[in-house]
């Protein structure tokens, strides 16, 4: 049976010329063989991974021919649509007048047309719906054996009969490669002869790189600082990489020098190349864990006591240990056939090293509290959402050091592997976003201007989001997820989703975001040059101009979304259920906001009020700052912001003090004692009115004697002033100027009197004591 599997997955991968042809000529004959193969493939238990990897591919090849031959013809099977809806309903029942001749054979024409061009697209999309179950099906398979593969329980490496068979394996191993290499010592003592200059530059070069790289990142480092270059922490976040960079290549060079010796086989050699690949991997979990928990506390990403952050780059270091003799020992037993508890075997000691360092490390990062937020003082505290994660992983990397080592020991093998390494690299993972987080925040604050503030803003958060989404990906298959799982996750995203009878992919939303951003960008450009250019020179006001730049803005960026949602190929009659739920929301909840929305409209065009102009609306009084099209924002004179509803402005009473120019009545109220000269009073009055600069000549001020009040002779200033913004401040001048006047000329300001008469004042004597006994 495994035969005629391997034999029937050969026959699929030779017809891959089929895949050439464009959709409308697939060979349906070989896409039935090729899904009856794979149906087969899936049902039998002696199928391979391999194979069903290969199948697999030629389905999601087939699967995307099949997905474009869906939407062939799609104008063309539109059209016609749209002429047989234009050709309306044909009669039906007995009663009904026969269908006209030309009508009746347009509609039989068009139909055989319609049912031509659907047929290829409706078999694609069967075939499509059968590929892709079976693709599904292969992918569950797959699952269900590394869930297989997880559980499967080998020998425990605690017992002492595993050990001897793990050191005679290994022995093997280390037999074969040695076995490798060339058996004519006296050719390989000539080639090493002839190599010999170039094997011991290039051994020279590495081990100066490799103990001298991070000593010269460091001296780089100081005398930047020393010499205060701008961008000191980009600067410094980049020359940090030669620490990677340097030591790496330095193994580049021993592994090139070892490989030229031409002492070592093809195993051998494999082993050596491996060694800067693997030595890369830990300088660079090194430079993540000293990015994170730096020795300078201004650079330290996660903030603990200094010996805290020692003692998890002492830890690191110590994974970073693990890693390379893990790799090790899965790159001895390459090509050999160990027995399964062997890698088990050799594989314990590493973990549990591995385990303690990244328990200790997990009881650091739960004690872990934010300078910020935490206090931990308080019986309450609230933690920070940072603070929060870190002591998460912290308790993660406790449990995850406790359960893989038993796993382990308790012969769940795989189970340990596929735990406590992919946890490490989540954390490594984690790291590696926090840093260069920091490094754009770094970058974004010299752009802008603002320096180290920028860390604590807004699109430094933003860029932490984006990095973290790409690194799901590499944590998805850091936990065992396959390459194909996440082609097929961005394969169903690609397809979109249904809605209606529109299918929205995300290169719709990409159309639409471009036209929308240029459309946009347009209009904010006109708006520029009216605003900046145009409207400046005519002789319109400065509220005339703000109700015209703002009415092109909602209308420009009203046309803006229809090019985008035309342009991205929104069926825009997919909507009408949506928009008819929505009216229905917006007669009930949102009644007022729209009525707002209106009334902002009507201000704008009509333009009762304008910003800058004094209003009274609603006993409120003071400039107005904004105009909006939901509120308008009035300053009063406290330096108060009122934020009035635009419907209160359209419906109510509002008083516009500046309403087409700023001249405006002063009313000042005068009183003078009983028996003053009045026309003296009325002379003064109309000279202090008239000296002040202010009030117009034309119209006169005029003085008018009004009452004969209870307490004094009423009199009253009313004058026109220029600009009424100045009202108080003229008032103050002309009080001034009344009391000083009225002094010189001895007119008396009387001010309120009463006179008490008691009806019974002897009720007030004193009435004899009477003695006391």
């Amino acid at each position: 049976m495994r035969r005629l599997f391997s034999l029937a997955a050969l026959l699929v991968w030779l017809t891959g010329a089929v895949f050439a042809q464009e959709p409308e000529t697939l060979d349906f004959n070989e896409w039935d063989k090729l899904a009856t193969t794979a149906e087969e493939a899936v049902d039998s238990d002696d199928t391979t991974e391999d194979m069903l990897e290969v199948l697999r591919a030629r389905l999601v090849d087939y699967r995307e021919k099949f997905d474009a031959a869906r939407g062939a013809n799609a104008t063309r099977i539109a059209t016609m649509r749209e002429q047989l809806a234009a050709l309306g309903t044909p009669p039906e029942g007995e009663t009904a007048e026969p269908e006209p001749p030309e009508v009746a054979a347009n509609r039989v024409e068009l139909t055989q047309q319609l049912n031509t061009l659907l047929a290829p697209v409706q078999r694609a999309e069967a075939a499509f719906l059968r590929a892709d179950a079976l693709i599904g099906q292969i992918d569950k398979a797959m699952r269900d054996r590394q869930t297989e593969q997880l559980l499967q329980v080998v020998g425990t490496p605690l017992n002492p009969a595993h050990w001897r068979i793990a050191l005679d394996d290994l022995t093997a191993a280390a037999r074969d490669i040695a076995a490798e290499a060339p058996d004519d010592v006296t050719e390989a003592r000539k080639t090493l002869r002839g190599s010999l200059p170039a094997v011991l530059l290039l051994s020279i070069l590495g081990l100066v790189l490799i103990f001298k790289g991070h000593d010269w990142s460091t001296m780089i480092v100081s005398r930047l600082q020393q010499f205060g270059a701008r961008g000191f922490g980009i600067w410094r976040f980049v020359v940090s990489l030669l620490r990677i960079i340097l030591p790496t290549g330095g193994l580049v060079l021993i592994a090139m020098a070892v490989h030229a010796t031409g002492l070592l086989g093809p195993r051998g050699n494999a082993l050596v190349r491996l060694l800067p690949v693997v030595g890369g991997a830990m300088l660079g979990v090194r430079w993540v864990s000293e990015r994170v928990f730096s020795r300078d506390e201004d650079e330290a990403l996660i903030l603990l006591p200094r010996e805290q952050r020692k003692a998890i780059r002492f830890y690191v270091s110590i994974i970073t240990v693990t890693i390379i003799l893990g790799a090790l020992i899965a790159a001895v037993f390459e090509g050999n056939d160990p027995a399964e508890t062997t890698e088990a075997v050799l594989r314990l000691p590493v973990m549990l090293l591995s385990a303690f360092a990244l328990f200790r490390i997990g009881q650091i990062l739960r004690s872990y509290a934010d300078p910020q937020t935490d206090t931990p003082e308080s019986e309450d505290m609230r933690s920070s959402t940072f603070g929060r994660v870190v002591r998460g992983l912290g308790l993660g990397a406790v449990v995850v050091a406790v359960v893989a080592p038993l796993l382990l020991v308790t012969g769940y093998y795989n189970a340990a592997v596929s735990l406590l390494p992919p946890y490490v690299t989540t954390l490594v993972l984690l790291g590696l976003v926090m840093s260069l987080q920091r490094f754009l925040a770094d970058v974004y604050g010299a752009v802008t201007g603002q320096g180290v503030q920028a860390r604590e803003a807004l699109m430094p958060v933003l860029f932490g989001m984006v990095l973290l989404l790409l690194s799901l990906p590499l944590m998805a298959l850091a936990w065992g997820a396959r390459v194909t799982d996440l082609t097929e996750l961005w394969a169903l995203f690609s397809r979109g989703f249904s809605f209606g009878e529109t299918r929205i992919r995300p290169t719709d939303f990409l159309s639409f975001a471009i036209i929308f951003v240029i459309g946009y960008g347009v209009t904010r450009a006109i708006q520029g040059a009216l605003r900046n250019n145009v409207l400046p020179k005519t002789r319109m006001d400065i509220g005339g101009q703000n109700a015209i730049i703002s009415g092109l803005g909602y209308i420009g960026i009203f046309l803006a979304a229809l090019l985008a949602i035309t342009g991205a190929g929104i069926d825009l009659s997919a909507l009408a259920y949506v928009a008819g739920a929505l009216s229905v929301g917006i007669g009930f909840g949102l009644q007022n906001v729209v009525s707002n929305f209106v009334s902002g409209i009507i201000l704008l065009i009509e333009r009762p009020i304008s910003e800058g102009d004094w209003i009274e609306v609603g006993g409120q009084m003071g400039y107005v700052r904004d105009i909006s099209v939901r509120s308008t924002r009035i300053e009063t004179f406290d330096r108060t912001d009122v934020i009035v509803p635009n419907a209160d402005l359209i419906s109510g009473t509002v008083t516009n003090f500046t309403r087409g120019n700023t001249v405006g009545r002063l009313i000042v109220p005068v009183g003078v004692a009983y028996g003053t000269d009045t026309k003296r009073v009325e002379s003064l009055l109309q000279e202090i009115a008239e000296a002040q600069p202010i009030v117009l000549a034309n119209p006169a001020p005029s003085i008018l004697f009004l009452n004969f009040g209870a307490d004094a002779l009423e009199f009253e200033v009313r004058c026109y002033l220029r600009d009424v913004n100045w009202m108080m401040k003229v008032k103050n001048d002309i009080n001034h100027a009344i009391a000083e006047r009225f002094k010189a000329e001895g007119i008396e300001i009387p001010f309120a009197q009463r006179d008490l008469w008691l009806r019974n004042p002897e009720v007030l004597k004193t009435q004899p004591s009477e003695p006391q006994e």
